[in-house]
């Protein structure tokens, strides 16, 4: 299982859904106690954005890791 943290702004959700979407396994994105499926624009955008958010997934797909690259915080 992969945990990765990000920042996501208002501009930058809609490209992240999107990128989800196209994978074939489950990705979670996680605020606190609250935790949505990432290819639901709605459930991310109910999500505080000001804050980091927690996205987990099993699986590989190329072009998310780009996007999820773009979007990682430093560690």
């Amino acid at each position: 299982m992969m945990r990765r943290r990000i920042k996501l702004s208002l501009d930058e959700v809609k490209a992240f859904v999107t990128a989800a979407s196209k994978c074939d396994f489950d990705i979670d994105v996680s605020y606190n106690r609250f935790i949505v499926d990432a290819k639901s624009i709605i459930g991310v955008l109910g999500l505080d954005l000001t804050r980091p958010l927690t996205v987990s997934y099993n699986g590989y797909d190329p072009e998310f890791e780009k996007m999820m690259n773009h979007l990682a915080l430093a560690c």
